[in-house]
């Protein structure tokens, strides 16, 4: 099936989706789990505020309370957990890689496909919540909200979940050098999220480093740089080893929909630290 998505008010780019027909199949006959599922039959047990809401409230209309400013300032709120959670990050993801990939004032057919190849080949989406990310990213493209404001809003809901955070920044750089180089645009508003997030310039430009800088890949995969001492690179492993094992990270709250994601960086963890031992000849 083709889906139309309105992406600039002056053209449109075709989005290949092969989704389900919702209007002539029950939602009762589809297996869709969870908070997604949820979420595509208006069934949510809750209500998301602020700027995300918002984004929500206009992509799927259901009761999302568009009044709520708390998540407008950078005071933590209560931490967020299982769907609350899940949903939270969902929306965010998409709604803030909208606003990157507009942030020159247009949205070409090359960062589509990287929005999709980023669906399809890193979060191994299914159907429906590849139709449902499109949803949230088109509505969030057309939206008056801001970058900044989804950022803060991500922040105040995972203040407590620096790897959350991390993963967002990474995610955002992944998608931003899909092409193979980063638009000045797209890294200005990356670091402003960088700032809201508390991040350290050092943090930024390892993990940036892992996408532009070939040569030392393996020691920013780790949050190292080549220069560090041995004892340093393996507290480093020994702490990320932890702190993204796919058990821990889902439990605190990862949409299912990105435990592809989590899974791949756990794996992209240890085979950096393996490389990197196997050239110090590290024991």
């Amino acid at each position: 099936m083709l889906n139309v998505f309105n992406i600039t008010d002056n053209h449109q780019i075709l989005i290949v989706i092969p989704i389900y027909n919702f209007s002539s199949q029950p939602y009762g006959e589809i297996e869709i789990m969870g908070w997604m599922g949820k979420l595509i039959g208006g069934t949510l047990g809750f209500a998301i505020g602020g700027p995300l809401g918002a984004i929500a409230g206009a992509a799927f209309g259901h009761a999302f309370d568009r009044t709520n400013e708390q998540y407008l300032s950078y005071e933590k709120s209560e931490p967020l957990t299982g769907e609350e959670a899940q949903l939270t990050f969902f929306i965010a993801t998409f709604s803030m890689l909208a606003k990157l990939v507009k942030s020159d004032g247009r949205v070409t057919k090359d960062e589509i496909d990287s929005i999709n190849k980023f669906m399809l080949n890193d979060l191994k989406l299914t159907p429906e919540s590849r139709l449902a990310a499109m949803n949230i990213f088109n509505t969030a493209i057309h939206s008056t909200e801001s970058f900044q404001s989804f950022a803060v809003q991500f922040y105040s809901s995972f203040s407590n979940q620096p790897r959350f955070l991390e993963m967002m920044i990474d995610v955002l750089l992944r998608v931003s050098v899909a092409d193979g180089e980063m638009n000045p645009n797209e890294e200005k508003l990356i670091l402003e999220a960088v700032q809201i997030f508390n991040f350290s310039h050092r943090e930024f430009e390892i993990l940036k480093s892992k996408y532009i800088q070939k040569t030392e890949r393996y020691f920013a995969v780790l949050g190292c740089r080549k220069s560090d001492t041995n004892e340093f690179i393996k507290k480093q492993y020994r702490k990320l080893v932890m702190e993204y094992h796919p058990d821990r990270i889902v439990s605190k709250g990862l949409p299912e929909e990105f435990t592809r994601f989590a899974q791949d960086k756990f794996r992209e963890i240890q085979e950096a630290y393996d490389l990197i031992k196997e050239e110090r000849g590290i024991k």
